[in-house]
């Protein structure tokens, strides 16, 4: 079979080994060349890669061209925008789940959405408060009444944006009432767990309309410690963007902005300028974070 040219193209999904490419002449099925496994470097979603078409819809990986970001789990590429599904209604969202994923987001230079769905049921106002008041962009959403969705088609646009949140909060649901008859598996709450059931089983990337292209990922629980580093530990302060007014004001060169006297981020929650959940949080991570030394750096 006779080689064509390079071919430039996105990783729409990685399975079993085959590597699906949306190329401009098509999506191509793909191997990886051998040459990865040796140099270290593992294809993503969301990669844009050099791939060669063999023909009859088949190809190889050649070469992944330069990431402007990685996350380790779910493992996809060159997000634009983490799109985070949040719930006060049954499954209600812990707020340190959002913060957490907010801060290794702002690490990687990825924009951030919030977005409050099941409203119909629960309008979430103190979540609403909270990150209004953070500078995070809040949507207030219901796939069942369709509240909110128009907004969210325009965040999404011109964007390559991940959905995530904890498992049962209504992201295929979103996704189905952005494009009617898109008919992504949806799964059901139980009531007496107050969870969902997984239906999101891998990472993929789907073209909802022109310009707008989301990857579906699975629930909260998929983003483990990798993403836990000495990086967000060095650069923690900043991942809260409500933290930036106050801190060179500390009295303290070094201030962990924890507990020390003269902290002006603690003077800020304590006037109520900073929502005292957002620094606990902080505090919660820079705990999580402080046994980590150089050396283990990545």
């Amino acid at each position: 079979m006779t080689e064509e040219p390079l071919a430039r193209g996105r990783i729409r999904r990685v399975l079993g080994g085959f590597y699906d490419v949306d190329t401009p002449e098509g999506v191509l099925v793909c191997r990886a060349r051998g040459k990865f496994r040796k140099l270290g470097v593992t294809p993503l979603v969301g990669d844009w890669a050099a791939v060669r078409r063999l023909g009859d819809g088949k190809g190889y990986l050649e070469e992944i061209l330069p990431r402007k970001n990685v996350f380790s789990r779910p493992a996809v590429a060159n997000i634009d925008q983490l799109v985070l599904v949040a719930s006060a209604a049954v499954p209600r969202t812990d707020p340190f789940l959002i913060d957490r994923m907010s801060a290794v987001a702002v690490l990687k230079g990825c924009g951030v959405v919030l977005v409050l769905n099941k409203c119909d049921l629960d309008g979430a106002e103190a979540l609403y408060r909270i990150y209004t008041a953070a500078g995070i962009p809040v949507l207030r959403t219901s796939a069942v009444t369709g509240q909110g969705v128009e907004e969210l088609r325009k965040r999404l646009t011109g964007r390559l944006s991940a959905l995530t949140g904890n498992t049962g909060v209504g992201k295929s649901s979103l996704l189905n009432a952005l494009v009617p008859g898109f008919d992504l598996e949806v799964g059901e709450v139980s009531a007496a767990l107050g969870r969902g059931r997984h239906t999101t089983r891998h990472v993929e990337l789907y073209r909802l309309f022109p310009g707008a292209e989301v990857m579906d990922t699975p629930g909260f629980s998929s983003f483990e410690t990798e993403e836990l580093n000495l990086e967000l530990k060095e650069r923690l302060p900043e991942t809260f963007p409500e933290f930036a007014p106050y801190l060179d004001g500390c009295r303290f060169t070094g201030c962990s902005h924890t507990k020390e006297a003269g902290c002006r981020v603690l003077e800020a929650v304590r006037s109520g300028e900073i929502p005292p959940s957002r620094h606990e949080s902080y505090v919660r991570l820079y705990e999580e974070l402080k046994p980590l030394r150089p050396w283990q750096k990545k």
